[in-house]
């Protein structure tokens, strides 16, 4: 692994789950309209997956950015791949490459 504990943990996060959602809030409550997005979109589509609260781990919400080189919160992993954040997802979603990505990865039938 690294020398970076918050990194070893995203790995073994997107490692261990086929998609994974690092947000702020849990899919139950998001506590950012983005994250709320990134979980219907996902919900619509039937799609299962852990969500992670970033607001829980100020360490986790900082490293989660550097992890991916990426600035902003919602982040969804599919089999351990960076997909994107909010804009990126909803775009996939309504071109029907989200659901193409997820069946080709096997996380939808």
């Amino acid at each position: 692994m690294t020398d970076n504990p918050v990194f070893d943990r995203i790995k073994q996060d997107i490692t261990d789950n086929p998609v994974v959602v690092f947000m702020k809030g849990t899919p139950m409550f998001p506590q950012c309209g983005f994250s709320a997005a990134v979980v219907q979109v996902l919900t619509d589509l039937g799609v299962k997956f852990k969500g992670i609260d970033v607001l829980m781990d100020p360490g986790l919400r900082d490293g989660i950015k550097q992890f991916t080189n990426w600035p902003t919160i919602p982040q969804l992993y599919v089999k351990g791949e960076f997909v994107g954040g909010c804009d990126i997802v909803r775009e996939m979603a309504a071109s029907g490459e989200l659901q193409d990505l997820l069946k080709s990865k096997g996380v939808l039938s």
